[in-house]
C-alpha cells in the first residue's frame, strides 16, 4: 500500500444480534467500540469525503493519520448503536442512504437472503446531519447499476440526489455504488449527474491517484478480530487473507522435461 493511501472503512450493519443470513456484514457494538477505541488510541482522525477531495486538489492538508468511516444502506441499528460510539470518540462518518426506501425495510435483501432490516427515515437523516455526520447517495432502490439500462441508471442517480438534497437541505455530491456494481458507462453517468466522488467496493486503501469516481475501500466484516481489523486498516486484508494471497502468488509454474508447465 502507498504510504499516503487513506483507509476508507466500509461498514453495513451494526447490531448486538446478528442475523445469520447477514452475519458476515454485521459488526457487534462491542467489536465496533473496540475498533473505534483502537483508532483513537493509535492517533487516527476521522475525515470527510469533502476533506479527502480537497487534499487531493492541493487545497488542504490532512491530519497525520486520516481515516474515513462509511456505512452503506442506512440501517436504523447503525444509528442506534454505532453513532453513540462514534460520538464518544469524536469521530465523524458518512452514511450512504437509499433515498427511495427511507423509513421502509431494506427490500433488496429479501430475494437473495430472505431478510430485511429497518432503514432510517428522513427525520433521522436530518438529525444525523445536525450531529455533524454526512449523508451520501446510495441510489433510489439499491439496484446493480451495471445491469441497468442507461435510462434506469440515470434515474437512480439523478432522482436520489434531487430527493436527498430536497429533504436534507444540503448538497449531496458523494455516492456509493450498491453491491459495488459499476462500469465505464455507469461511471460516465455518475459524473454527468454531478457527483464529486463515488465509493466502490474495490479492495484497498485509497491512494492519492485513486479514481475519485471509483474510490477503493476497506471492508470490515462481522467475524473480524481486532487484529484482523488492524491488519485491514494498513493492507485492506486480514492476516489470513494476506497469507492465502501470498501462497497463491507464490505458486509459480515450473517447466517439465518437455517444456510443459507443472503446478
Amino acid at each position: 500500500m502507498s504510504r499516503n493511501a487513506v483507509p476508507i472503512l466500509m461498514y453495513h450493519q451494526v447490531s448486538p444480534q446478528p442475523v445469520a443470513a447477514f452475519q458476515r456484514y454485521t459488526v457487534t457494538p462491542q467489536r465496533f467500540a473496540a475498533q473505534m477505541r483502537w483508532l483513537r488510541l493509535a492517533g487516527y482522525t476521522a475525515i470527510t469525503l469533502d476533506a479527502l477531495l480537497a487534499q487531493r486538489q492541493g487545497r488542504i492538508k490532512l491530519p497525520r493519520r486520516p481515516v474515513l468511516i462509511t456505512f452503506d444502506d442506512g440501517y436504523q441499528e447503525c444509528i442506534d448503536y454505532a453513532v453513540p460510539i462514534l460520538q464518544a470518540h469524536h469521530f465523524t462518518a458518512t452514511f450512504f442512504l437509499v433515498a427511495g426506501l427511507m423509513g421502509k425495510p431494506s427490500e433488496w435483501l429479501l430475494p437473495e437472503l430472505g431478510v430485511t432490516f429497518p432503514l432510517i427515515d428522513w427525520a433521522t437523516a436530518r438529525q444525523l446531519q445536525a450531529l455533524g455526520f454526512s449523508c451520501g447517495a446510495h441510489t433510489m432502490t439499491h439496484p446493480h447499476l451495471a445491469d441497468c439500462d442507461g435510462a434506469r441508471c440515470r434515474t437512480e442517480l439523478v432522482e436520489t440526489r434531487c430527493l436527498l438534497e430536497a429533504q436534507l437541505g444540503q448538497p449531496v455530491v458523494h455516492l456509493a455504488y450498491p453491491y459495488g456494481s459499476f462500469n465505464a458507462g455507469v461511471r460516465a453517468l455518475v459524473a454527468e449527474a454531478g457527483y464529486r466522488s463515488a465509493c466502490s467496493t474495490r479492495r484497498g486503501c485509497s491512494p492519492v491517484a485513486d479514481d475519485r469516481l471509483a474510490l477503493q475501500r476497506v471492508s470490515v466484516y462481522g467475524h473480524d478480530s481486532l487484529l484482523a481489523f488492524i491488519c485491514r486498516l494498513y493492507t485492506a486484508y486480514s492476516p489470513y487473507e494476506l497469507l492465502r494471497k501470498r501462497l497463491q502468488t507464490g505458486r509459480r509454474p515450473r517447466q517439465g522435461a518437455e517444456g510443459l508447465a507443472i503446478l
